[in-house]
């Protein structure tokens, strides 16, 4: 039986993370029992994106999955900083709340930025890592999500125009014809308010090359798994391959996929996942 959007916002729970002088809500999803895994999401998806994969870890493993801050069911407000170096702050308050020494880290998109920097900032509190078409390096931002976070968008764009821009974004760059509604439902309805517009647009504007590029792959010393989209559009699989060459303890996996791997290739990126975290 598929998941709803509903279904997974109604089992999220909520807590109070700290990101430098500011107390900021975030919603995530917690389940499962043993070792720690944490699943963060990118832009402009929410935590629902990893939900096949976090239903089957959490089988065996307890997983954890947060809304970035500014995203999904965590705080849309004015107010705080929502960049890479932001996020990892709230994800850390997060773990050392739940009570955590170490955790396996999976991210995609924005979130395997955070976990590069958790990874590489605190060496032994990740001890596996997986990477879904990551943005690192200096790989990002790309063209859409610049333009989307100009200060004019939130002022000029309506509900009903982001949730088309939304909605063709993710139909264009999604493997197939078949997609999907529920998950699709799933990444545009947190952004379906006036609040919900500025959000996303303040999501985008923070995205910061200087956050990726002053940590060093190199220094990584967690086993690591590339899960990438071959066919990726946004994060070519050539940054993936710089990954594999700059980390010690790492395999590159190519997945016929765009972007969206988890969504793409479902059955496959969660056996390769399960696999690697077993």
């Amino acid at each position: 039986m598929t998941t709803t959007y509903a279904d997974w916002t109604d089992a999220q729970e909520r807590t109070t993370v700290a990101v430098d002088d500011h107390e900021v809500e975030m919603a995530y999803r917690d389940e499962g029992t043993g070792d720690p895994v944490v699943f963060l999401h990118g832009i402009p998806t929410n935590s629902y994106l990893f939900r096949d994969q976090f239903e089957a870890i959490a089988t065996e493993r307890r997983a954890i999955a947060p809304d970035m801050i500014g995203y999904g069911g965590s705080a849309m407000r004015d107010g705080f900083d929502r960049s890479i170096r932001a996020q990892e702050l709230a994800v850390r308050g997060l773990v050392d709340e739940l009570g955590f020494d170490a955790i396996d880290f999976v991210g995609h998109d924005l979130g395997g930025g955070v976990g590069l920097r958790y990874a590489v900032r605190t060496p032994d509190a990740v001890d596996r890592l997986v990477l879904s078409n990551s943005v690192a390096y200096d790989s990002w931002p790309i063209g859409t999500i610049t333009d989307l976070g100009l200060p004019e968008t939130a002022r000029e764009t309506s509900v009903e125009e982001l949730q088309g821009m939304l909605d063709a974004l993710f139909r264009d760059t999604l493997l197939g014809d078949d997609h999907d509604e529920a998950f699709l439902e799933g990444m545009t309805a947190p952004w379906a308010s006036e609040e919900g517009v500025t959000s996303v647009v303040r999501n985008a504007s923070a995205t910061n090359t200087s956050h990726t590029t002053e940590i060093d792959p190199r220094d990584v010393t967690a086993d690591t798994l590339l899960l990438w989209g071959t066919e990726d559009e946004f994060q070519p699989i050539e940054w993936a391959e710089r990954l594999e060459a700059d980390i010690d303890s790492c395999e590159l996996v190519g997945l016929e996929a765009n972007h969206w791997a988890p969504e793409d290739r479902p059955a496959a990126f969660t056996e390769h996942l399960t696999d690697f975290l077993s």
